[in-house]
């Protein structure tokens, strides 16, 4: 069996099966993360350039925009997908090295209000395009994420998944839609090694690609069945020939979607160690960043290609920067939403100490990447002190789980901004009773 239809077998035999009481709590979580994600994307100039570039997609349609606008499904998904992971704030399944709720939930979503889907069926397709998305990604692994940028490659199957099982495709029509999306999947990790704002259509137009893909195989469209594996197939294009025959072993057995990461901070997840470490150093030795002289991290070589900015001159540039958001954290004591305005960008005890950040690749936490994303910080006070905590792990990493509780305040402080407090709660409310509503939020 190829690639494409081991997924679209699995898919079928997913119809009858019961999802447990903690892989559906764990879908809501994903879901919850996405909202939290969405609203502080969509003031971005992304968003803003595609709302007026799709004029002629809104206002009509059985979709709709976070705030309630009328869309067409595929519009919907785009401008969704792109908005939820705008703000770099979005869920990553670390194994597979890629943010999967920006566009396979958008796609759900979309595709669940054009066929009027119930909360349990879109929770359904959630955990559906999560499973086959992640699985992909864990496949076409390092190698893959040294050029392209998996949320828009591989989210491009998540997308599918997720709308091939709320369009109810048979096992032909899944199977052919995911073989379309290995055609359209794209994105390139150049896109955000310099200043621009294309980096978040990535995610979007994998969910517009995802959602379109299953739309044609379910009006008859038909692709190449083995893009997976052929020998001009995605592996070999955009991989080193991974290995596929395993790729369904554990499919309905381990639930990927139960050991997501959510975002802690705001900014570039490969960072997230070394704030970690340097906030830990700095609660258990009590000292202000007016004290210290230099500050050294050690991390996997991915960080420092994709963290790379040394001198920020922009939010989008600081997001990707180890440096500033070390710095950043160490002056203010966090690193959210307010750390990438101007006046934050241009803080002069920010600069001074971002000057004295010095990073380097550690072989040994390099080795372990992507299974963990560890940082070592040595801190080096004015009174001569040197202090050094390993961060194994990220707050918000299955083994520093985000508690539910703190989960819902990520969304109330994301979404109040745009919603307010009320009905930010109120949504929340909706979310965790997703698997009992009738009508999507």
């Amino acid at each position: 069996m190829f690639v494409t239809e081991v997924f679209a077998r699995y898919a079928m035999a997913y119809r009858e099966q019961p999802l447990s009481e903690a892989v559906l709590h764990h879908a809501k979580r994903a879901v919850i993360d996405w909202y939290a994600s969405l609203f502080p994307g969509l003031s971005t100039e992304s968003v803003r350039v595609l709302e007026r570039t799709l004029a002629e997609d809104l206002d009509h349609g059985l979709a709709r925009l976070a705030l309630g606008r009328p869309a067409t499904a595929r519009a919907a998904a785009l401008i969704n997908g792109t908005a939820a992971h705008a703000a770099e704030v979005d869920d990553s399944f670390r194994e597979a090295m890629y943010h999967p709720g920006a566009a396979t939930v958008a796609a759900a979503l979309a595709a669940a209000q054009l066929v009027r889907a119930d909360g349990l069926q879109f929770l359904r397709a959630v955990v559906l395009g999560y499973e086959v998305s992640t699985r992909i990604g864990v496949a076409m692994g390092r190698a893959h994420y040294k050029f392209w940028h998996s949320t828009g490659t591989v989210g491009t199957f998540g997308a599918t998944a997720a709308a091939a099982s709320l369009l109810q495709l048979d096992e032909i029509q899944f199977a052919h839609a995911l073989a379309t999306a290995g055609t359209f999947a794209a994105g390139l990790q150049q896109a955000f090694r310099k200043e621009t704002t294309s980096k978040p259509l990535h995610a979007g137009r994998a969910a517009e690609a995802g959602l379109l893909a299953a739309q044609l195989a379910c009006n008859g469209m038909r692709s190449t069945l083995d893009v997976f594996e052929a020998e001009a197939g995605l592996g070999q294009a955009m991989s080193t020939g991974p290995d596929w025959s395993q790729i369904g072993a554990t499919l309905g057995l381990d639930f990927h979607i139960t050991r997501l990461t959510f975002k802690n901070h705001i900014g570039c997840g490969h960072t997230f160690p070394a704030i970690d470490g340097a906030l830990e150093l700095q609660r258990l030795h009590d000292f202000g960043h007016q004290d210290i002289e230099q500050v050294h991290v050690s991390t996997y070589k991915p960080a420092l290609d994709i963290a790379s900015h040394v001198q920020p001159s922009t939010a989008d540039e600081a997001r990707f920067s180890l440096n500033y958001v070390v710095a950043t954290a160490l002056v203010h004591g966090s690193v959210r939403l307010s750390a990438y305005e101007r006046d934050r960008l241009e803080d002069p005890a920010t600069l001074d100490l971002m000057r004295r950040v010095e990073a380097v690749v550690d072989p040994l936490l390099d080795a372990a990447f992507p299974g963990r994303r560890s940082a070592r910080v040595e801190i080096v006070l004015r009174d001569g002190r040197r202090l050094t905590h390993l961060q194994p792990d990220r707050k918000g990493d299955p083994e520093l789980p985000l508690s539910d509780e703190e989960l819902g305040s990520k969304l109330i402080e994301l979404a109040a901004p745009t919603l307010g407090a009320p009905a930010a709660q109120a949504l929340l409310a909706r979310l965790w009773s997703l698997d009992t509503l009738e009508t999507l939020p």
